[in-house]
């Protein structure tokens, strides 16, 4: 059994091994919008926050296998998000910057005759965005670090313009309200839309 599992890690490591040699690392800058909103936990019946629009911008790294057409790609984004939690007539109005890291596993598809000028791609990964500001409503407190799965689609066009969509499932508890009067501390989550351009050099 030790010898199976020895062979099929020699031919792993070969396999990568050759991937390596014929992959192409890439670099570009990207851009986008974002539509975000705060997701309250069940005891927050009396909040409620409504779509808030923000824009993202930065650079990406494309790491890619062409023979089996698996890819990854690491961002760095400044992306600004808003948000304004509301309860009782009382509006929060706050909006957060943070630096955002989404890290995606991506699959291309190779399309006959018009691969080289069209390519659809599915993608997917962990995105932390570190906020940049401090919190300056104290009974409104939102996390250093939020993370969220990331879950899209996108067309790269001619070999270097990526366009892609994709929606974040906001993984932990980004922002907690304390009640002035009500002691129960409220949890929120943070899901997005993220609209993008890419160019690849």
């Amino acid at each position: 059994m030790n010898s199976y599992k020895k062979i099929i890690l020699t031919l792993i490591v070969a396999i990568l091994g050759i991937g390596a040699a014929n992959a192409q690392l890439r670099f570009g800058v990207k851009a986008g919008l974002n539509l975000n909103s705060l997701h309250f936990n069940s005891v927050s019946e009396n909040f409620n926050s409504d779509n808030q629009c923000g824009w993202t911008a930065g650079v990406m790294t494309e790491f890619q296998i062409p023979l089996i057409g698996l890819c990854f790609d690491l961002s760095a984004m400044y992306t600004r998000m808003g948000s304004e939690p509301e309860s009782a007539g009382q509006d929060y109005s706050i909006a957060k910057n943070f630096l955002e890291i989404p890290l995606n596993i991506k699959y291309k598809f190779g399309l006959p005759l018009v691969g080289n000028i069209i390519a659809p791609y599915l993608y997917t990964g962990p995105s932390f965005a570190f906020r940049l500001d401090k919190n300056t409503i104290n009974s409104f407190q939102s996390k250093t670090c939020q993370t969220a799965w990331n879950v899209g689609v996108g067309v790269e066009l001619i070999k270097h313009l990526q366009i892609q969509g994709s929606y974040g499932f906001g993984m932990n508890n980004v922002s907690k309200i304390i009640g002035a009067v009500d002691p129960v501390t409220i949890k929120a989550k943070n899901n997005y839309w993220t609209v993008t351009a890419a160019y690849l050099f």
